[in-house]
């Protein structure tokens, strides 16, 4: 059973492929940097679920923060990188220093803020190999739902109906509940535009 931070770090610390990918990421140095989201996520859903095997991730979302270069091209240049350092996985790596303009939001301060901005409580969490060559996560919006298993909106997809449908939306096309069952699904409501 996982009840805690510690308990999910001793989780990816026990995971080797888990943290040869952490270690490639690292390797690039990139300021306030995270692998963030399915990555984590997945891993404790597939352990609080007894499976086996790990459930294959349609990506690896490396994020990081630096204002000094917001192209998209660095991202892609970012992403040959670790192709190279771990061939076959399957890299996505945004600046978060950009991404408020695509999401329409004021600009972040950091990557933790930016992941306060996902779209799900239990998707907003990181993790990296820190200074300290120790495991180290980043939970803007706390663990609790990952750990019991909720799935629901955070602060910023409860505030307009559009926010609200864009959560919806995403969840119908997720379907976490076809690969994890045991999962529970809040729907927002009262919202108005």
């Amino acid at each position: 059973m996982l009840y805690n931070e510690k308990d999910v770090l001793n989780l990816i610390e026990s995971d080797e492929w888990m943290i040869d990918i952490l270690r490639a990421a690292k390797s690039l140095n990139l300021p306030d940097w995270w692998i963030c989201a399915g990555f984590v996520r997945t891993k404790v859903w597939d352990a609080l679920h007894g499976f086996k095997s790990r459930t294959p991730l349609p990506d690896i979302d490396v994020i990081y923060f630096d204002n000094n270069d917001i192209s998209e091209g660095k991202e892609k240049y970012l992403e040959k990188r670790l192709l190279r350092l771990y061939p076959g996985a399957p890299w996505s790596v945004k600046n978060q220093a950009r991404m408020h303009v695509i999401n329409n939001l004021p600009p972040y301060a950091n990557s933790t803020e930016a992941m306060s901005k996902f779209t799900e409580t239990a998707t907003a969490i990181g993790v990296k190999i820190n200074q300290e060559n120790k495991l180290q996560l980043a939970a803007p919006c706390g663990i609790q739902d990952l750990l019991n298993l909720k799935v629901k909106p955070t602060a910023l997809f409860k505030e307009t109906i559009e926010h609200v449908t864009i959560y919806e939306n995403r969840i119908e096309q997720k379907n976490w509940q076809a690969l994890w069952p045991n999962i529970t699904i809040l729907h927002v409501e009262g919202v108005s535009s």
